[in-house]
Formats: C-alpha cells, structure tokens, sequence
C-alpha cells in the first residue's frame, strides 16, 4: 500500500510514520508538511535512507500540488493529521484554523474523489463533542465544538460526511481523546510541564486543574489507526480514548513525582512550581471530555495497551533523554507566544 501521511512531521503523524513503517515492511508512506511550528523533520530522524519513505514540503491548501501528489504518486490512501491543533492559538487567532483545517480537508477530500483513492481517514478530536459533566459521548452525539479549533474540526468532519454521501468518498473519521507520548512540542500540557520542571519555571494550571481529560498513550491510537485504516467501515466515525480520566492537577502531580523519582529529588521541589493562573478560555475551555469506543472495541477489538502510569513514565524518560530534541523546538518565537498566554505564570 502507498500511503500519503499529511502532518506528518507532527506529534501523532510522526508517530504513526514510524509506527506503519515498522509494522508494515511491504507498505510506504509520502509525509506531506508544510512544516509549521510544530512539524519537525527531526521527529522522523533515521528515515532519511529508507527507500519507503519520501518527504515532500508543501501546504494541504495548496490543490495544484495535493492533486499532482495523488496523480503521480499513485496513492493508494490516506491518512490525514495535517491541522491547526492548539486551541489557546485558536482563540489568539482564528484564521489559520479555517484556512488549514477546513479548506485544507476539501483540498484533499477533492482529490481524493478525483483520483478515486480507496481510503480516506479524518483524524479529527473529541473536542468536536464539546463538553459533558455527566456520561460518555459515542458517535452519533451531536457536535458542539466550543472553541475556534473544534469548530474548524467539526466542520472538516462534516465536509468528509458530504464527500461520502455526494461522491462516495470512502471517509473514516477517527476522534481521539488527548494524546501523550514522544515528539509532543511543549505547547500541551504533559510536555509542557516536563520541560518547565527541568528548568525551573512555574507549572500553569488554568484555575484549580479540575479539568478532566482521558488520556491516551499516542502508541495506542496509532494501532486504532492503522485497524481503521484497513478494516474500518467508510462514512463511520470511531471514538478512540484511553479509559483514563484524571484532572489536570492529577497528572501535573503525578509528572512531579515521577521527576522526583528519576533524577532523585524531593517531589516538593517541583510541586512548588505548580501556578494557578487565570483561565483566558473562559467558556471555550470545556471541562470534560469522555468517549464511549464501544464501536471500535466490538468492531474492530481494539483497546489500550499501555496503561497510564507506565505510559507517562514512558513519555518522562523520553524527554529526559531527549532535551536536545526540546531544545531545538522551543525558539525565541515559542518563549514570546509562552509568556503571551501564561504571562502570570512564567519564572
């Protein structure tokens, strides 16, 4: 199988590069990325030589070279990660959500119908959902996106449904609760916290950190994935989520003690860095999320693999042994968004 892979030098879409071509010998992958702030050809560092692999630079907006692609690249699907994720952005500035995460998916819907590719698969989120204090959203709730970077999600999900119904586009959308692991850049809330503890900086939690999120060990959604891809139902959706709700200040604390724990410190020295600062989402910043994967466990009999303690031991170690790596990402330009957006919060 020749796959085109868009974002793939993103946290997820690295991960998922490695993790097909590893898996999958006989199968090669095209990376298309633009390579904004957070794509960095060195997440996929050691796959310059593998003759199943290709990078080419370029914007999913752009139709004359996504077209040019599927023409003569001959894909044979695709898998598209390639967006506008973080969500405080969105509110600092709409526009490039619009631009990439919904022109950008027609750019590619198109061509796909076009070119007739057998599969297409939407990595969209559960922030598409909205937010819920009680239950579990499966696929058939209703999308109610609460900040500009859900509702750009949402509608790119809504384009993938037109394009299958109108065209027969075979779409499969995945949404996926919150994902951790290696390559993450440190604008998300495990990373973050890992590099600002090493350094010394304040740890920002927005309000008292009682937000609840499910996390995920991104390993496991690349296995989601790659199940979707070959055995998935075209025009479905497939919650994918790691069963494991903690608040914010629950996973901060634990980041401090496993710190403490490797580099033989006293967990206080870094849970004194804990800062609660003044949330700037206000009502855009959804208070749970919580997806019902009966559909994908039954369907296709995924479940999580790694649990969630030994998975953020996993993604610690990582970055301990990789600050060259997080040197590398964290430029004059992230330091200056950084104090922008947590401006009450920095050393």
């Amino acid at each position: 199988m020749k796959l085109l892979v868009t974002g793939g030098c993103g946290f997820i879409g690295s991960n998922f590069i490695r993790y097909i071509l590893e898996q999958h010998p006989d199968w090669s992958v095209v990376n298309l990325d633009k390579l904004t702030y957070a794509g960095n050809l060195a997440n996929l560092k050691g796959l310059e030589d593998d003759k199943r692999y290709r990078f080419v630079r370029g914007d999913i907006v752009d139709g004359k070279l996504v077209d040019g692609l599927f023409r003569d690249l001959e894909i044979d699907a695709t898998v598209s990660f390639a967006a506008e994720t973080h969500v405080d952005r969105s509110i600092l500035d709409p526009f490039p959500f619009i631009e990439t995460n919904i022109k950008g998916t027609q750019v590619l819907l198109e061509a796909a119908r076009q070119h007739d590719t057998a599969r297409f698969i939407q990595i969209s989120t559960d922030e598409a959902y909205g937010s819920t204090e009680v239950g579990r959203f499966t696929e058939d709730s209703p999308l109610q996106p609460n900040s500009p970077y859900a509702a750009s999600k949402a509608a790119a999900e809504l384009l993938c449904r037109s394009s299958h119904k109108a065209y027969g586009v075979p779409v499969i959308v995945t949404r996926s609760s919150n994902n951790y692991g290696p390559y993450q850049f440190p604008e998300k809330l495990i990373p973050l916290m890992i590099r600002n503890a090493l350094v010394g900086m304040k740890l920002p939690i927005y309000g008292g950190g009682k937000q609840v999120r499910d996390w995920l060990y991104v390993e496991d959604n690349c296995r989601a994935i790659d199940l979707v891809l070959q055995k998935g139902r075209a025009g479905r959706a497939y919650n994918i989520g790691g069963g494991c709700e903690r608040e914010n200040i629950q996973v901060v604390e634990s980041i401090c003690q496993i710190l403490a724990g490797k580099l033989k410190r006293d967990p206080a020295e870094f849970k004194k860095l804990i800062t609660s600062i003044k949330d700037p989402r206000g009502e855009a910043h959804d208070f749970r999320y919580a997806l019902d994967c009966t559909r994908i466990r039954e369907e296709l009999g995924w479940r999580p693999q790694v649990e969630f303690e030994e998975a953020l031991g996993r993604t610690v170690q990582w970055y301990l042994e990789n600050q060259a790596w997080v040197a590398g990402v964290v430029t004059g330009e992230y330091l200056e968004y950084y104090e922008r957006v947590y401006k009450h919060a920095v050393r």
